[in-house]
């Protein structure tokens, strides 16, 4: 078996990537519709099943909760911005509520509560300017 794999050595990316990450949601519609206003990209939505794509190409695949979502249960995940007081206040003109931003040794960093309860950390980016 031949490696098919395009020559990626000069273009600064890291090798790997996060591929799929699985959301358990209350509501797929719902929560694929305020995904889409933060800035993901809907690939495929049906009723029990979402995928919405993240700038490197990870994709988040919304499944319905058999279980009720504690309101306030952290996110399985964080989401990255480049300009965090930016999208802070993109998100504030869309009627997120998002908290105050914080600051870190690394990050900054805000919370926003989605439809489902969850509380998703939305953090600066740290990449210097590098490709990913």
């Amino acid at each position: 078996m031949s490696d098919a794999r395009p020559d990626r050595s000069n273009d600064g990316r890291p090798p790997v990537a996060i591929g799929h990450v699985r959301h358990l949601v209350s509501d797929v519609g719902v929560s694929t519709e305020y995904l889409v206003k933060l800035g993901l990209r809907l690939i495929h939505q049906s009723d029990t099943f979402a995928v919405l794509e993240l700038r490197g190409g990870t994709h988040l695949v919304l499944r319905p909760a058999e279980e009720e979502i504690d309101p306030g249960a952290k996110a399985p995940f964080d989401l990255m911005v480049d300009d965090v007081k930016a999208a802070r206040e993109a998100y504030a003109g869309l009627g997120m509520q998002p908290s105050a931003i914080e600051d870190g040794r690394i990050h900054r960093w805000f919370h926003i509560v989605d439809p489902t309860g969850y509380e998703i950390t939305v953090t600066s980016s740290h990449t210097s300017g590098r490709a990913v």
